[in-house]
């Protein structure tokens, strides 16, 4: 999960987005330095912007940052003081991390498609992939469902020509990596990376 703070563009504000939203159709409620932003029509949440953040936090860096254990006992620390009693029980986990390529088949309905069997530490994920250069032995980078890719794109649970897929198997190209090849394929790892771990980008 990914919370944003640029005090030179911005001000003074962490951005905790939950989830988007149209900005013609959102609510503001504050409490405090606490603004609670959530839809209009539905009530969901949208998220929070919380001010004076250099008071509340401990941030190192700017820009995007991954929300920490430490951010995230700070904000509930700041939402008791403001008798603000929102559940904040926010997914931690990596969502890139790198994955092993167990299994590559084909696709029943599509030629370019495949369908791959990934393990990524905890758990083997389904994953459709049209990507030509894609083969079984590969380690990857595989954006787990609830991560946002740099492009802005959350990824989901779908149904590939009717076959499940959770995640994404990425090329350099969608991270935005420097240097990334204009051609398609995804990126395929070296040998030391550890299937599971975090991939950072």
């Amino acid at each position: 999960m990914d919370v944003f703070y640029n005090p030179e563009g911005v001000g003074d504000v962490l951005i905790i987005p939950i989830k988007q939203g149209d900005r013609l159709t959102t609510t503001h409620k504050s409490h405090g330095d606490i603004v609670k932003i959530t839809d209009k029509q539905d009530g969901s949440l949208l998220g929070y912007n919380i001010f004076n953040a250099s008071e509340h936090f401990t941030l190192e860096g700017q820009g995007k940052l991954m929300m920490t254990s430490e951010i995230l006992e700070q904000t509930r620390t700041l939402f008791t003081k403001q008798q603000l009693n929102d559940s904040l029980d926010f997914d931690l986990s990596p969502k890139f991390v790198v994955g092993y390529v167990t299994e590559k088949s084909q696709h029943e309905n599509a030629d370019k498609l495949s369908v791959c069997q990934v393990d990524v530490g905890d758990e083997a994920l389904q994953i459709v992939c049209g990507a030509p250069n894609i083969d079984q032995g590969q380690k990857v980078v595989v954006a787990k469902v609830g991560a946002v890719m740099p492009s802005g794109m959350k990824i989901k649970d779908a149904k590939l020509r009717g076959v499940p897929s959770s995640g994404m198997i990425c090329s350099a190209k969608e991270l935005e990596l420097e240097n990334a090849p204009q051609e398609k394929g995804i990126l395929v790892l070296d040998e030391h990376y550890e299937k599971g771990q975090p991939f950072e980008f």
